[in-house]
């Protein structure tokens, strides 16, 4: 395996904030078990889902270099993604959910690259590299979903979480950890999965992420395609799961014609999917996403906007009609009759720009103690401050240098000294300073002179409202990283002892060691590790076509074992029908 790394130009775009959750992949700690896991599960999903799986995925397996008989490296899928104008980092499990449709925006997949336990072979709720790696980076060889996974993310980086969704980030996460790590105990995983029942189980409003959410679990991760009689699967979480791409292609699971109202449709991610989306061609996806956007808060602003961002306490942004930007945690706000914001002010490290650039000097270093600013029409006078030529500035009294008082419709009064204002490009003027400045509402004062210099917002009403910053340059860390980490476990004696079987028989099946004596591992397997049967399925492959006595001796093995453990007889008997086909 070539592990020299190969850029990618993608990569070198990636902002700090993304960067901060890109970790090595560490390609050496793939054990010969882990391997055996992705081989099973690639050669068993190949063979089945060549029937079911839409076209794009085998192609797609081919175009991105994907093995089916080695874990794939980041390196060389980067080489080749790089061909399609998509790159893949490695992360620690689930990363929060704008940060991983952030990533989707600048064409990175974001693969877990953990494996999972052969325990778990058939699904995990984990995020791991079969299910990142063979799930979702074929598909995306399909110009018209991969376009539609890029506006995805773009879209979805932007959605508003609620801190509900914070909770059931860290429910989730733990969860999963808990279930991948061996040395986990039954009423540790049980307190878990209580947590995040718990926490299903509240009727809350759904946020706009949380809708984002669900659009992205019917369609990348359980996504079918084609007619609701005979659909394909493109999901990747159907095309990573051996047990649930055949679950979902019977009568017991419900398919519905994939529509907007998908957005309101919540799953379980420790259940199989009692209904599934169908669409009828990726260019419909684009066409649901963009019926969802005119929804968002990115797209109509306005009070419910900044609600949404008031109910989240983490940072996000407005954008004003002049085009200024506000970035920050924003605490309240102050309407009219009409429901029209026209104040609001944030608490905490603040800044402003323009176009997704900071406006020069006013950064977290000018607004670190937050940003309030009225908003709206002054009163008896038609035109708007921001659309005053010149001359209509000078007799408004709007001039450098000058003392001035005046009212807004809302009854919002600001006196005070103005200094200077600051334009945009068109020449529009988004901000005016003062000094020695007033501003009340009634008996309340919003600002005293005191605070310093008032920087003036200047803008009609609120245009959009987004998550995160309008320049991620302007906080050193816009996204949270989670305090619950992934678990690398001790290696027993008898782990080592199995792993060098696994060993042996790989150099065997590559060449690497001809002299290697399956009879003897067969004999040590059985004595030693009598509850290993992925083995068996390796061993019973190379002994097939050479060594008859021992194919049928490890035959009656697999079929004994499929008695003794009926849970895992359908794994069992998918391996041997693997080897006699």
């Amino acid at each position: 395996m070539n592990e020299n790394i190969e850029t990618n130009p993608l990569l070198d775009r990636l902002p700090p904030h993304l960067q901060q959750y890109i970790k090595p992949q560490n390609y050496e700690e793939y054990t010969p078990i882990n391997q055996a896991v992705w081989r099973y599960v690639m050669r068993k999903s190949v063979s089945y889902l060549s029937t079911v799986a839409h076209d794009s995925y085998l192609e797609g397996l081919q175009k991105t270099g994907i093995s089916i008989d080695a874990i794939p490296s980041m390196y060389g899928m980067n080489r080749i993604l790089k061909e399609i104008g998509w790159a893949a980092v490695a992360v620690d499990g689930f990363i929060p959910p704008n940060a991983f449709m952030e990533f989707q925006a600048y064409k990175v997949l974001v693969i877990a690259s953990d494996i999972r336990q052969l325990e778990h072979i058939s699904y995990t709720p984990a995020p791991d590299i079969i299910h990142e790696a063979a799930g979702h980076a074929p598909i995306i060889a399909n110009p018209d979903y991969a376009e539609y996974l890029r506006r995805f993310g773009e879209i979805g980086a932007k959605a508003i979480l609620s801190s509900h969704d914070n909770d059931m980030y860290e429910a989730v996460r733990k969860l999963s950890i808990l279930k991948e790590a061996p040395s986990s105990t039954e009423a540790e995983i049980e307190a878990a999965e209580n947590r995040v029942n718990e926490l299903q189980a509240k009727k809350v409003e759904l946020s706009e992420m949380a809708m984002i959410r669900n659009l992205h679990w019917w369609t990348v991760e359980y996504g079918l395609i084609g007619n609701v009689d005979n659909p394909k699967i493109y999901g990747a979480g159907l095309l990573s799961s051996i047990g649930e791409s055949k679950w979902c292609m019977t009568d017991e699971v419900k398919k519905l014609p994939y529509s907007v109202d998908a957005a309101y449709q919540e799953f379980d991610i420790t259940k199989p999917q009692p209904q599934l989306y169908v669409t009828p061609d990726f260019s419909y996806l684009m066409q649901v996403l963009e019926e969802f956007a005119q929804t968002m808060a990115l797209r109509k602003g306005g009070f419910r906007g900044l609600q949404k961002l008031i109910d989240s306490k983490k940072i996000g942004t407005i954008e004003l009609s002049t085009g200024l930007q506000v970035s920050g945690v924003f605490t309240e706000m102050i309407t009219n009759e009409d429901n029209e914001v026209v104040f609001f002010r944030t608490e905490g490290p603040t800044a402003l720009s323009n176009r997704e650039k900071e406006l020069i000097g006013h950064g977290i270093a000018m607004h670190p103690h937050g940003f309030s600013s009225p908003l709206g029409k002054l009163k008896g006078i038609n035109l708007a401050i921001e659309d005053m030529s010149p001359r209509d500035l000078k007799a408004y009294n709007f001039y450098d240098g000058e003392r001035i008082a005046f009212e807004y419709e809302s009854g919002i009064k600001v006196e005070g000294l103005n200094v200077t204002g600051i334009r945009n490009l068109n020449g529009k003027l988004i901000l005016i300073q003062f000094t020695d400045c007033t501003v009340t509402y009634g008996d309340r004062v919003l600002f005293k002179p005191e605070y310093g210099t008032f920087d003036l917002a200047l803008g009609k009403n609120i245009v959009s409202a987004y998550a995160g910053a309008a320049d991620y340059n302007s906080f050193d860390s816009i996204h949270f990283k989670s305090e619950t980490l992934t678990v690398k476990i001790p290696k027993s004696k008898e782990d080592k002892a199995l792993e060098k079987l696994y060993a042996q028989v790989c150099d065997y099946r590559t060449g690497k060691n001809n002299d290697v004596s399956l009879q003897k591992i067969f004999d040590e397997l059985t004595e030693n590790h009598p509850k290993d049967w992925l083995l068996l399925i390796e061993l019973f492959e190379l002994s097939s076509t050479q060594y008859a006595s021992l194919s049928k001796h490890i035959l009656q093995r697999l079929e004994a074992m499929q008695k003794e453990r009926p849970n895992i007889a359908h794994l069992i008997a998918d391996g041997i029908e693997l080897v006699t086909n």
